[in-house]
């Protein structure tokens, strides 16, 4: 199982989602991300997860028709398994600060 990190500014924006938006992302995450990160290797079309232009090392994914959170890779914290930071989620507009 991979290991998560959230900084305040993800903290910000999770708790501005209404209620089923917050499902909707913990769904696609618990259902889809995850085991793509740690079965596949790669992930599923659906999730759009591609770099984000102009900041390096920072990837998007979609969780909804408009709903995006960007995320980074830290630092192993159990040998052999993704670390993975949550940086932002919400609209289209976390692009601004991805």
């Amino acid at each position: 199982m991979p290991t998560f990190a959230y900084p305040p500014t993800f903290g910000k924006d999770f708790a501005l989602l209404d209620p089923a938006d917050k499902q909707r992302f913990k769904r696609k995450v618990t259902e889809e991300f995850v085991p793509d990160l740690e079965v596949v290797g790669r992930f599923r079309a659906g999730l759009r997860v591609k770099g984000v232009h102009g900041a390096q090392g920072v990837f998007e994914m979609t969780w909804a028709p408009d709903g995006r959170a960007t995320f980074e890779y830290g630092e192993e914290q159990i040998p052999g398994k993704p670390h993975v930071i949550w940086r932002r989620v919400g609209t289209h507009d976390v692009f601004r600060s991805p």
